[in-house]
């Protein structure tokens, strides 16, 4: 911590953002442009600001910041929450959230927050969209089985939802084309040795590509998978407590998800993924635990991949770069 740094911790919610600073000021301004500079006018050079990736709710405010030259760090939710509940803290409002948000600031290493290219933006939003449309696909899909099992569906019903089907179905593929040939522009060459890679396919080398910022955020593959959630956690005190090692499922959980369904097609396909799974079966772990380890693995291999500039080779050793 600088001791010359004012904090400012922010709490920050649909109408309004309430503000605690180093010297246990309190503020509160409206969630809008308006607030914004009322806020900013507190600020000066040795300010730097934290908040809570809120999902939505947090963007305008932390580009206004970033955009107005002012350090800004956007942490992890449950980061936070566990350092508030280490403080045992019963009080529970918005104002005492922002001043333990602002104690947090003052005793972590924090990391300058430095926001997303439009275009990134943009294929964050693609793939939220892609989500939300492909879930209800599978909504409607399910629909039209359940109508088809009662044995004399009407067809108007059916009519309809085959509609809304095949609708819901360009509009995904309208989507996923945009998605391709917004990442094909920012990092076309990345996202080609990423599918050189056995075990992940375009629409997954997209999705990483995407979830990662073309990998130009993390400086290593132990860094990318502390931020998938993907690095065990040990839970061990003396002789009393020796829990078995779980991750830690503090990171992005998309991110997490989308190796765990590749991790079968990894554990068939790519030799070094299908390695670590039978090593570990056979010493008489898990079968979830090994595919775990082989998401590990397998994330590693897309940082060195993409990192490298080589293709995939499965005569490799070692991974093409050290992480």
């Amino acid at each position: 911590m600088n001791k010359d740094t004012k904090y400012f911790g922010i709490d920050i919610s649909h109408l309004v953002f309430d503000v605690t600073d180093s010297d246990g000021n309190y503020h509160q301004f409206k969630n809008n442009n308006s607030g914004f500079k009322k806020f900013t006018k507190l600020l000066d050079n040795e300010s730097h600001c934290v908040m809570e990736a809120t999902g939505y709710y947090h963007y305008q405010l932390a580009y206004h910041l970033l955009e107005s030259g002012i350090r800004l760090s956007v942490e992890n939710p449950l980061s936070i929450k566990r350092f508030i509940q280490m403080k045992l803290s019963k009080i529970k409002t918005d104002k005492s959230d922002s001043k333990l948000i602002c104690e947090y600031a003052k005793q972590v290493e924090l990391k300058l927050w430095k926001g997303n290219t439009k275009a990134e933006l943009e294929c964050l939003q693609i793939t939220r969209t892609l989500s939300v449309y492909t879930k209800q696909s599978t909504m409607l899909k399910n629909k039209l089985h359940g109508e088809a099992v009662l044995g004399a569906p009407s067809k108007s019903v059916v009519s309809s939802l085959k509609r809304s089907l095949k609708q819901l179905e360009k509009e995904i593929k309208k989507l996923e084309d945009k998605l391709l040939d917004l990442v094909k522009q920012s990092h076309g060459d990345v996202l080609r040795r990423l599918e050189s890679i056995p075990g992940i396919g375009r629409k997954t080398a997209i999705m990483l590509v995407v979830l990662t910022g073309g990998f130009e955020r993390f400086t290593s593959g132990s860094e990318l998978c502390s931020y998938a959630g993907l690095t065990p956690v040990i839970r061990q005190s003396g002789s009393s407590i020796n829990g078995r090692a779980r991750i830690s499922k503090i990171g992005n959980q998309k991110l997490r998800n989308l190796l765990f369904m590749c991790s079968f097609n990894a554990c068939k396909y790519n030799k070094a993924c299908r390695e670590i799974y039978e090593r570990l079966v056979a010493k008489g772990k898990s079968k979830k635990l090994a595919l775990i380890a082989v998401c590990n693995k397998l994330l590693k291999q897309a940082f060195a991949i993409a990192k490298s500039g080589l293709i995939y080779d499965a005569t490799y050793k070692s991974t093409p770069v050290k992480n």
